[in-house]
């Protein structure tokens, strides 16, 4: 162990306790001008919070500042272990969610932007509970987009080094050279776009609480909403929904994208390929679920707000279809409908999706398109290669070859994905989750979805679940937030020797 840099991993996470204090903070006044009893709760944890950080901080100063590969896997897994732990403590603190395995499970839900809740009564809530919950996804959307565009890259994981900041090939993709420089230039694009969005769900009609709550759920592509039927609610106001369709699209994109498409080179948006395959993947997919909507739901559903009938009514089919299907593909998990009543048809479909994601390089969660591209287009060259054993052909990608190690990466990760969803699945019946429930949970935890099927359905949530299934579930939404390897590496014997 002495080859470990203990002092820079404390430090970071010190820094990293300190941010999350402060932002408690931003959730207190909430809180304290609406005369909640939660507002001293939220203080105190805060102040709890920056006091451990500034310990972890002050105490630990590194002989060398070197971060090396294992303190890299260290700090990434760490850090969202740390934003988690000391994250449920306005929930403690509060009393809005008096139970650990409960508090830790919401919190770890929204800083991995997966918006699964156990939360029953959402709008019974205190204002500044509801604010920090919000939070949680717009801090762990942060911390994702800078992930992987700056740090994944340097640690070689899950192929990410392709399209990022390291990505061989010309230096004109690369957003900016230095790390920091970048991560603040995809700040400045997140904040902005985040008021852009609250500004625009303001003039729709929500009040303006709700509009910077949805707005932070929708960047983050988390999916906490601060009612109880979610989206659903805004039924009546279909400019909302349309907005937060636009959001989420532009969420589940590439962040380099969008920084070019700001720029004025909307070309290079729609030169790459992953891009394509995303925008008419989810255009084509509505337009199917649409046709479904219109033509095979039964006319005599009973109507509630979460079962809109649309039964008929062309504009509102597109909308719910355009709406459930980018919720699901960019993993933000809004709910204008439950998909599961469209017919098993439509439901086998948006399990599918479960397993597609958004783009690599925003905050959407599960494999990512590119992964998806990259797959098929080697499986299409081992049919070539068998017909032209001693041919040679790379997989091309936005034009250029890739190199066998990635793909190979890139492979492995899908099968490692597969395989934990499959073993998660079987837990899952063991910990008392029926069979549809139980692949539900574990593909959309795994995922950073948010809704599954069966008893976790998008009209559903997870306070059901027993403690055990709370944070196994818990430990599913972690690994599949920080792509697998960094986390499961942790666990490897090798990891540990000294190198």
């Amino acid at each position: 162990m002495g080859s470990l840099n203990l002092k820079i991993i404390y430090r970071f996470l010190g820094i990293t306790a300190i941010l999350n204090g402060l932002f408690m903070f931003v959730a207190f006044p909430f809180s304290y001008f609406n005369e909640e009893e939660a507002a001293a709760g939220i203080l105190i944890a805060g102040i709890i919070t920056v006091f451990i950080g500034l310990l972890l901080y002050l105490l630990n100063k590194p002989k060398s500042t070197n971060i090396h590969k294992k303190e890299g896997y260290l700090i990434v897994t760490l850090g969202w272990l740390t934003l988690s732990f000391t994250g449920m403590l306005p929930y403690l603190f509060s009393g809005a969610i008096p139970s650990i395995s409960d508090a830790f499970f919401e919190t770890i839900s929204g800083y991995s932007t997966t918006g699964s809740s156990i939360l029953t009564d959402i709008e019974s809530m205190p204002k500044g509970i509801l604010f920090w919950r919000s939070v949680t996804h717009w801090i762990g959307g942060m911390g994702i987009i800078v992930l992987t565009i700056a740090i994944l890259p340097l640690l070689g994981i899950g192929g990410m080094q392709l399209f990022m900041a390291e990505a061989p090939g010309p230096s004109a993709d690369k957003l900016h050279p230095r790390i920091t420089d970048t991560a603040k230039r995809l700040y400045l694009i997140y904040v902005s776009l985040t008021f852009a969005e609250f500004f625009l769900l303001k003039i729709a009609g929500m009040t303006w609480f709700d509009a910077i709550n949805h707005a932070m759920a929708t960047l983050s592509t988390g999916g906490f909403s601060t009612k109880n039927s979610s989206i659903a609610y805004y039924n009546n106001l279909p400019f909302v929904q349309y907005i937060i369709i636009f959001f989420m699209l532009i969420a589940g994109t590439n962040f380099v994208l969008i920084y070019f498409a700001l720029k004025g080179k909307v070309r290079k948006v729609f030169q790459s390929e992953e891009f394509k395959y995303y925008l008419f993947g989810i255009l084509g997919t509505s337009a199917i679920i649409a046709v479904l909507i219109i033509f095979y739901q039964d006319p005599n559903l009973q109507t509630t707000i979460a079962h809109p009938n649309v039964y008929g009514d062309t504009e509102s089919a597109i909308r719910h279809a355009l709406f459930m299907v980018t919720s699901v593909v960019t993993t933000t998990g809004f709910v204008s409908a439950d998909f599961t009543t469209w017919s098993f048809f439509a439901t086998a479909i948006f399990f599918a999706l479960f397993f597609t994601g958004g783009s690599a390089g925003s905050t959407s969660g599960g494999v990512k398109v590119v992964r998806h591209i990259i797959m098929l287009k080697n499986s299409f060259l081992e049919f070539k290669k068998a017909l032209h054993p001693n041919a040679i052909i790379p997989v091309r990608y936005d034009g250029k070859s890739v190199s066998q190690t990635i793909v190979f990466n890139i492979l492995s990760f899908f099968i490692i994905y597969m395989l934990i969803f499959i073993m998660a699945s079987v837990i899952l019946t063991f910990l008392g989750l029926d069979f549809i429930s139980a692949l539900g949970a574990a593909a959309s935890s795994l995922g950073n979805i948010g809704p599954g099927l069966g008893s976790v359905s998008p009209v559903d949530n997870f306070a059901h679940l027993s403690s055990t299934a709370k944070w196994f579930c818990s430990f599913l939404m972690l690994i599949g937030r920080l792509e697998l390897f960094t986390v499961l590496i942790l666990f490897t014997p090798f990891f540990w020797r000294k190198s």
